[in-house]
């Protein structure tokens, strides 16, 4: 393995970025390259994605490649899950695809439900119900005789979407596949009937390939403006949590992970997809990971909290570096302040700070006054979220969970991270914050032959990366904390 390097574009609901990757002599060296926004565009009522803004930081992130001076291997992408483009008969994308926050879908699953009974759709899918999913975006666009899916021929999930504008090629990548409510994990299939049920054809589904297959080239138009030539682009695992999953440095199965950023994803990797009534019950989720694995695991509301507060804060002329913003936390006064992060209310709220003012008042508690007090009650209420569910994951798991591996950008957060090991009682292990990236530039590398395994794909992250342990402390003062959790969110 001699100095081989990979560009991988990692795309997620607020910010893309690309990177460069380089691998030898067994260890990964990562470089940022560019560095870009990715917001809802509103048009009327509605949220969209703007794929074509997104195309244009893809070819910047092409150019920054070329300056390196370095041969580029190939080309991986990943994003956030469930949303899709619509690809007309001549190969034109027809109009802008939906965000997973836009309100078409509310309500939808419950009015599909009338139509197959939510306990088929979840043992034929194994997929958490949230109404975004793919599949309810789709039965909402029927629902509301929607022009544009009628005039599709097929759908791309938005990584196979932007490589499609990459090389021209149409595929249809398993782990991003998996996160659409249409997949049975079982089979790696999709479930047509799911489909004819909302009255959509199921053809514009295509066919499935794996994480590692080849896409095809940068077309000849894009080899020639970028200068890099014909570069194959790859399918990673072209779900971000799919590829952030792959970069968990763990020495064994025995693990819990939980990949942070603007939402948290807990979860575990089994080989065989758990679907039974009790994760019904919990509606907790099986995906598609690499080389045949599943993730199993349950979708949080994550640092979107407190990302909409700074929002609020910034437009009062307020700004906070990371690190304050930690400081203030660690300061405000102990569990003063809890809530329930996936309470319905928090979802898309004109006011983030308003949302939790209400909870608070609502379940008979003080509110925050000031940003320190909502900085914590954030913090704190995401651990003991943890806490909740991962003692779902230690009661269904076939193995003992020893670790929990934190990754992604919510890593990099030493108080969260404590409080965390603190809450769930075993220890923290925090890192790699760039855990997508580096699963995406490490499928990229197995694709190429360069490593041959899962467990030696993630011996080289060991061996390349710093890694910090959090240890469990007043676990008393958290035993407390979390029986009023378990008050205000029941």
């Amino acid at each position: 393995m001699k100095n081989t390097s990979f560009l991988a574009f990692d795309i997620g609901a607020t910010s893309g970025r690309s990177l460069l990757g380089t691998l030898d002599n067994e260890r990964l060296q990562m470089k940022e390259l560019t560095r870009f926004p990715n917001q809802m565009l509103q048009i009327g009522d509605h949220f969209h994605w703007n794929i074509y803004s997104l195309f244009e930081h893809l070819k910047a992130g092409l150019a920054a490649a070329k300056k390196e001076g370095v041969e580029i291997s190939s080309i991986g992408i990943d994003t956030w899950g469930v949303d899709f483009a619509l690809i007309a008969k001549d190969g034109s994308i027809l109009g802008v695809p939906y965000a997973y926050r836009d309100p078409h879908t509310n309500g939808m699953p419950e009015k599909y439900f009338d139509i197959v009974p939510r306990e088929k759709v979840y043992d034929l899918t194994g997929i958490q119900v949230m109404n975004f999913n793919s599949l309810y975006q789709l039965f909402a666009l029927k629902q509301a005789d929607s022009s544009l899916l009628e005039a599709t021929s097929e759908i791309l999930f938005m990584p196979d979407a932007l490589a499609y504008l990459l090389t021209g090629n149409k595929v249809v990548e398993y782990t991003i596949a998996s996160t659409s409510q249409i997949l049975n994990p079982r089979t790696k299939q999709f479930e047509s009937q799911l489909l004819e049920a909302a009255g959509v054809s199921p053809s514009i589904l295509g066919n499935i390939v794996m994480p590692g297959h080849v896409v095809g080239t940068l077309t000849e138009v894009l080899a020639d403006e970028s200068e890099l030539g014909k570069v194959p682009v790859i399918a990673v695992a072209g779900h971000d949590t799919a590829s952030a999953v792959a970069a968990v440095p763990a020495e064994n199965e025995r693990f819990a992970y939980l990949s942070s950023g603007t939402w948290s994803l807990m979860g575990i990797e089994v080989m065989d997809a758990i679907i039974n009534s009790e994760t019904y019950a919990l509606n907790y989720t099986n995906e598609g990971g690499i080389e045949g694995t599943t993730r199993f695991l349950k979708n949080i509301t994550g640092m979107w909290l407190l990302e909409q507060c700074l929002k609020e804060w910034k437009k009062e002329g307020i700004s906070y570096a990371y690190e304050k913003l930690v400081k203030m936390a660690e300061a405000a006064p102990a569990f003063q302040s809890l809530i329930d992060p996936d309470h319905a209310s928090f979802a898309n709220p004109a006011s983030m700070t308003k949302s939790i003012t209400d909870f608070c008042v609502a379940t008979g508690q003080i509110s925050p006054s000031n940003h320190a007090e909502y900085v914590r009650c954030i913090f704190e209420s995401l651990s003991l979220k943890y806490k909740n569910v991962l003692g779902k994951f230690i009661q269904l798991a076939p193995f003992p969970i020893e670790k929990l591996h934190v990754i992604g950008g919510g890593s990099k957060n030493p108080l969260l991270n404590q409080w965390t090991a603190n809450a769930i009682g075993i220890p923290v292990i925090a890192g790699p914050s760039e855990a997508t990236a580096i699963g995406n530039i490490m499928i990229q590398a197995k694709a190429a032959g360069c490593i041959s395994s899962l467990q030696e794909m993630r011996q080289i992250i060991r061996n390349s990366i710093s890694l910090e342990e959090f240890l469990p402390e007043n676990k008393g003062e958290w035993e407390s904390a979390y029986t009023k959790f378990l008050e205000v969110v029941k």
